[in-house]
């Protein structure tokens, strides 16, 4: 039976004095019962064909179809009041970022029991009975703390089940799930999906699951559609999307993600596909795979140098408790006592989930955070104590390349000012012509144009604000980089791109990558070695393709087997 049937649904955007498209002539049908998985990359009109369905797409759209139908009623022909009626009781919808979409100034128990009692007339006592009772079965452990927390204080996998709540406490017919995994780890990940298949079953639900990774729509949708440029390509059973794709596009999104069977060398694009008419096999060529015994050789080859960066027992410590009066009463090792080396050329991957230490880790090394214990030593310089002016000239050698580009660049600044700007501070060219020519090359060294030069972060895709963050970093011609999540807010078409993009000009510049990651099949690709941290500590390390294949640590197998593919 056919709950949802939308037919030729258009939508537009006003934009200054133009229309823009986002959806064209969409049609799709959900049966009850199933999942419905909706991909394509950011900007392919996946949430906006969601959000039409309960027209919550703001007043500078305009919303056109044939019909919107909902159990054979015409959602077109509703008032806002109606909507109201409906959405959290009927159709709800869980969103893909919870800190944003949570009032961060009401206890998470407030904002469900609101939502419910917005719905159904019972007493509060009753209806907070039911809010708990919900939290439990979703996992949500020490339920009655989580009711009275707000937002700020729990984790991004307890949110986004507070948000699953919110969803489900008024037990809706249809479900929307807008990339409701994205933000979170692999391990958190898997049990978000497990959840959602669980609570399908249990609630008899229908889902409409919206993602940008073919992974994580093939464990758990009946049937997928596959939207590009706001059109939809192909409609098929998950089974057939997977086995025998018929358009270029979904060949592309499919592989375009780095696999953890095999080490490419280059990962396939979408546009390998679209453009260039190439086939899987071409990539998966013994020509392009990394074989075990050229990555011994390789290691080898660079242990044989003398370390870029060592690193011995280095520990940073931030402030548990303090007393009363403002005093530090106890502190908590985010790193405990971590030694290493890395040699020129050499990538090493730090892989964990959020809180293990990774980024504290890369922020103590470039002294970016204080450490509390250690030795650092960079090209044989103890750089343990330094203070910020004597860091200074160390900026040139040693970068780091954030997570999110888009807040790693100042909105007021044009993107060629930014890559131009610490040139000028470290007097690397005797003019600013000469840094605005240098600026324009690495532009195009990272694929963008010499017309971007005076263009703004808001003017330009997340892929290319992390190509723009990526040329202002080699624009000081820095010998070590650490990318601190830098492709995990990416599609993963774009990060297949960005990934390649870091293997050629890791070769061309000579550099050493410290790469940290959640995802070891991010990993798996750059890396040479791979360390795991848990709350603090490096508990495996070894060659990449010993810790993908062979894992000791139960951790480090459970990071292993959280990666959908």
């Amino acid at each position: 039976m056919k709950l949802l049937e939308v037919k030729n649904l258009n939508v537009q955007f006003k934009q200054a004095n133009q229309i823009v498209d986002a959806v064209r002539n969409v049609t799709f049908d959900v049966y009850a019962g199933e999942t419905l998985g909706i991909v394509g990359e950011s900007g392919s009109g996946k949430t906006v064909t969601a959000m039409s369905i309960l027209n919550l797409l703001g007043p500078t759209a305009i919303r056109e179809a044939e019909f919107i139908r909902f159990e054979n009623k015409d959602l077109l022909l509703y008032t806002e009041s109606e909507f109201q009626s409906i959405r959290l009781a009927q159709i709800s919808i869980i969103f893909q970022e919870p800190m944003s979409s949570l009032n961060p100034v009401l206890t998470c128990g407030y904002q469900v029991i609101e939502g419910y009692l917005a719905h159904v007339k019972v007493s509060k006592k009753e209806a907070k009975r039911i809010v708990l009772d919900l939290f439990t079965r979703l996992g949500l452990g020490d339920v009655n703390r989580i009711y009275s927390s707000y937002p700020h204080e729990l984790s991004g996998g307890q949110l986004q089940r507070v948000l699953i709540a919110l969803a489900l406490v008024c037990k809706p017919k249809l479900v929307i799930a807008d990339e409701p995994t994205t933000a979170l780890d692999v391990t958190v990940q898997r049990m978000i999906i497990d959840l959602l298949k669980d609570l399908k079953k249990e609630f008899g639900l229908t889902l409409i699951f919206i993602s940008h990774d073919l992974g994580l729509i093939k464990n758990i949708c009946d049937r997928v559609i596959v939207m590009r440029k706001g059109e939809i390509v192909e409609v098929d059973s998950v089974n057939n999307i997977f086995l025998s794709a018929s358009h270029p596009y979904t060949k592309g999104l499919i592989y375009s993600r780095a696999p953890m069977d095999k080490k490419l060398k280059r990962l396939p694009t979408v546009e390998d596909f679209t453009e260039r008419n190439l086939s899987i096999d071409s990539f998966i060529s013994d020509f392009n795979t990394f074989q075990n015994s050229e990555c011994d050789r390789r290691i080898h080859e660079l242990s044989a140098k003398q370390p870029l960066l060592e690193v011995e027992n280095l520990t940073v410590a931030y402030t548990k408790e303090k007393t009363w009066w403002g005093g530090i009463k106890s502190y908590f090792n985010a790193v405990d006592n971590i030694s290493f080396l890395q040699y020129p050329g050499e990538v090493i991957g730090i892989v964990g989930e959020s809180g293990s230490g990774k980024s504290s880790l890369g922020k103590a090394i470039l002294g970016l955070t204080p450490k509390y214990s250690g030795k650092l030593e960079f090209k044989g310089k103890d750089i343990s104590d330094l203070s910020f002016h004597d860091w200074r000239p160390l900026r040139k050698k040693m970068q780091i390349i954030f997570q999110d580009p888009y807040s790693a660049l100042n909105p007021r600044l044009s993107i060629g000012k930014a890559i131009v700007e610490p040139m000028l501070v470290h007097k690397l060219y005797s003019t600013a012509q000469e840094c605005k020519e240098k600026a324009i090359e690495l532009l195009e060294e990272v694929g963008l144009q010499a017309d971007h030069f005076d263009r703004y972060p808001h003017q330009f895709s997340g892929g290319q604000r992390q190509r723009i963050c990526i040329a202002r970093a080699i624009g000081l011609q820095p010998e070590f980089i650490i990318c601190d999540e830098s492709v995990s807010a990416l599609d993963v078409s774009v990060q297949a791109q960005v990934l390649n993009l870091f293997q050629e000009l890791k070769e061309k510049f000579k550099l050493s990558y410290f790469f940290i990651s959640h995802d070891l099949s991010v990993i798996n690709f750059i890396a040479d070695r791979i360390f795991v941290m848990k709350q603090g500590r490096i508990i495996e390390e070894g060659k990449s393709y010993e810790i993908i294949h062979n894992p000791k640590e139960i951790y480090t197998q459970e990071l292993v087997t959280s990666i959908y593919h």
